[in-house]
This record gives structure tokens, sequence and C-alpha cells, in this order.
């Protein structure tokens, strides 16, 4: 929030509450430099947390006088990030209760988080213009690759919606290197490398053997998360493989009707519809653990966490109140959320609050896997690639369609007949999939 400083008219901004859970975050970059004017409610600068890449917006106009941090920085909440000579008014100090809903805190519209969950598109990319005069905000994906490539986005010009610049404008800055030749021994020599630098300008020496990457945002929050799963979590797995070949031919007949027209409809929704069911009839499974208070608490709501690989790393949207969900608003939903996801757009009211989670890495043509229980969660269902495979159907062989699920659980929380029961009951939706119909 901002606070008057020795000079009275200086005002100093300070990181404000990213949501629920969040000490700090890491700083992606500036949008504005020292000398520059802003305005009201413009964007200043970029933080990326666990839960998301947020804009932050200027409570006040006036003209900066100094950056207190630098990109790469983590700064703990409450922490000073800017000084401004302010001139005109200030708005009103942003809570944590206004991330996500009306307030626009982090720049990424008003949409609220008790707004309906059937939303039709995603969210613009951009929420706020910024002047010409100052740096152009860009893309996630853009800021990774120039970050890569030693590209300072200060003197790349945007093409994306208000100037913002693109993964296209980015390669476009690349300079054009000579094609290599071969040395007299025949051997290709190294490709020339990109001149990096590092946050006070210094030159960082590239080597063609190793690369480092600094650990910050989702992918340094991500290792906490999954360092105290292992640490703390007392996990056990069970794994069932399953003839899905009548869920596959349902598929099939629903993406030629009317009702799941322009939907992708894959076998996903499908698998978290069976996963919905097999929780209604199991709701233990659906709790976590409560450790100050000694209690399991069971939750008679699903949001439902669809795990997605990111370029800023693994992200789990959740969908809230799954339970009340069709097949066809889960098709819709889980295609929203992993898109929101993928583009960067993903605010935290979208990332937190899940109960269960499901990971899919059939896409990847892995067969199972055995992931970590996310904290605060009793468990995670793995979807495994579905594939053609010889199987005994009505006593003969026949080519059918396969695929393996695995669960991971919470052993304080869910014993081990309560998980075979539970993946036992999903397995068996998948396979006579005709009797979730009475539950879409």
């Amino acid at each position: 929030m901002p606070e008057q400083a020795d000079d009275g008219h200086v005002l100093e901004f300070r990181l404000p509450d990213l949501g629920e859970g969040l000490a700090d975050g890491d700083l992606v970059s500036w949008s504005v430099a020292v000398g520059d004017r802003v305005e009201l409610n413009q964007t200043i600068a970029e933080v990326e947390t666990a839960k998301a890449v947020v804009a932050l917006p200027s409570p006040f106009s006036g003209v900066v006088v100094e950056l207190l941090a630098q990109p790469g920085d983590t700064v703990p909440v409450g922490a000073p990030l800017i000084r401004v000579r302010n001139d005109l008014e200030v708005a009103a100090p942003p809570t944590a209760e206004s991330v996500g809903r009306n307030d626009v805190l982090v720049g990424y519209g008003p949409e609220a988080e008790s707004t309906s969950r059937r939303r039709k598109a995603a969210p613009a990319a951009m929420a706020a213009s910024t002047p010409s005069t100052h740096r152009a905000a860009a893309t996630p994906a853009a800021r990774k690759l120039a970050k890569e490539l030693g590209i300072d986005l200060w003197y790349v010009a945007g093409s994306g919606p208000e100037g913002a610049v693109t993964v296209e404008d980015v390669r476009a800055a690349v300079p054009v290197t000579t094609p290599r030749t071969p040395a007299r021994n025949g051997e290709i020599p190294p490709l020339p490398h990109t001149r990096v630098t590092d946050t006070d300008g210094g030159l960082i020496e590239p080597t063609a053997r190793e690369e480092r990457t600094p650990i910050s945002g989702v992918r340094k929050r991500t290792a906490a998360a999954m360092q105290a799963s292992s640490r703390t979590i007392p996990q056990a797995s069970t794994f069932v493989t399953v003839d899905c070949t009548a869920s596959m031919e349902l598929l099939d007949h629903l993406r030629t009707t009317k009702s799941f027209e322009g939907l992708t409809l894959t076998p996903l929704a499908l698998v978290a519809k069976a996963t919905l069911a097999a929780i209604a009839e199991y709701p233990a499974i659906n709790a976590a653990w409560d450790e100050a208070n000694q209690e399991i608490v069971t939750k008679h709501y699903v949001n439902l966490g669809i795990a997605v690989a990111a370029e800023r790393g693994l992200l789990v949207p959740n969908l809230k109140e799954a339970q009340t969900l069709s097949l066809h608003e889960l098709c819709r939903e889980i295609s929203w959320s992993a898109e929101t996801a993928r583009s960067g757009n993903a605010t935290p009211a979208d990332l937190r609050g899940g109960t269960f989670t499901i990971t899919n890495v059939g896409v990847f043509g892995v067969d199972s896997g055995v992931p970590l229980v996310n904290p605060g969660e009793a468990a995670i269902l793995c979807l495994g690639s579905i594939r053609k495979r010889p199987w005994v159907f009505r006593d003969e062989l026949a080519v059918r369609w396969v695929t393996t699920l695995g669960l991971s659980f919470d052993h304080r929380m869910v014993d081990g007949e309560l998980g075979a029961r539970f993946l036992a009951t999903t397995a068996g939706f998948l396979e006579d999939p005709l009797t979730l119909l009475s539950r879409v």
C-alpha cells in the first residue's frame, strides 16, 4: 500500500498482499523507469508468485523517483517497491480480499472469483495500456524467450495488444549470425553465444557445456511444495489397468452430436466425470489434514484440480464446485482453464483452493506415474496413455483401448482399502460409461 516518505510529496508503494498464503513474489520486470511519469492504475511492474504472473497497477500518479527492487528479486509482502513524487489523487489501498474480485489489484481485470465459472473466452492478455514512452509490457512466453536469448525488452517494439511484446517480436529482434563452417579438422565449432548480462549490467560469461537457470516463481514454489509433500505426507500408491473401449466409443459418438459441437471432447473430461462420481461414493477421499487442530476435514464440495504443463512450470488450476458440472460443462471448463494457465492468464483465484487433483501424463506418451499429493489434499489421480492393446474380452483375445490409472494418497487419511475401492469404482465407470449418464 502507498505510504508517505520523508518528502511530503513522495509516496512509497509497497508490495500488496497478492493472495491467501502468499508471503512474497518475484519481481519479473518494471514497466517504468526513474524519471517516467505514471498515471493512476497504470501498470508499473509484473510480479510472479506461486499462483500466477500478476501486473501491479500504480495507486497514484506522478513521477518515478526510485525503483527499490530489481527484476529477479524476491520481494516480501509489505516491502517497498517504488517511490513516486505524487501530484494527484491516491487510490484506496488494495487488500487481499480484492484479489480476483471487484477491485483491479493485480492487472487481470475485475472478473470476480464468485463470477460464474462458465466463462466463454479467456481474458485479454494485457489489462492496462502503457504509454509509448515507457517500457512495453510483454507476454510471459516473450519474457522467457528474451531472457534465454539475452534480448533487452527495452529495445523490442511490441506488436501485441496494447503494444505488448510477443514471442514473434523477440524472435525478430535476434541478430542474424553468419553460418557456421567446419574447422580444419572437420568439426563444427560451437554456436556463437548471445551476450547475456546480469541485473547490474555485468557480462555473464556463457558456456557451451552448462546452463544455469535461477530458481524462481512457480518453479521455486513447486519445489518447496513437493519437498513438503514428500517430507510431511506419508504417501502410498495403487494402480489399476482399465479396458476403456466403451468410453472411447462413447466419446466418438458424443463428438458427432450437436451438444458437443465446437468443444474439444477428450478422455480427460470423461475421466474427470468418473472421478467426481467416485468421490460422491467415497467422500473421505476428498479431504485435508488439519495439523494444528489434529482434525481431518472432509469436504462436501470438489474443487477439481487439473495439472497443466505451462511455460512457467506446472500449474494446477481448479474447477470450483466441479461436482455440479455436467460432462458438457466439464469439457468446456477443462479446456478453458488449461488454455488460461498456458497463456499466463490464470489468476490466484483460479489456482488456489483445490481439494482433489488429476494429472494426465498420458499426453506425453507415458503409461503411468506416481505423482506426489498436493499439500492440503488427500489424493491425486494419474491418467496414463490410452492405447490399443491385446486384451481378454468375453473370454477371447481382442484389441481393446486400455489405460492405467494410478492413485497416490495421504495414508494418514486414506487407508489401502479406501484408496483401492475409490480407484476400482473410478475404473468401473470408465469400463461402463453409460452408468455415468444418469449423473450428467
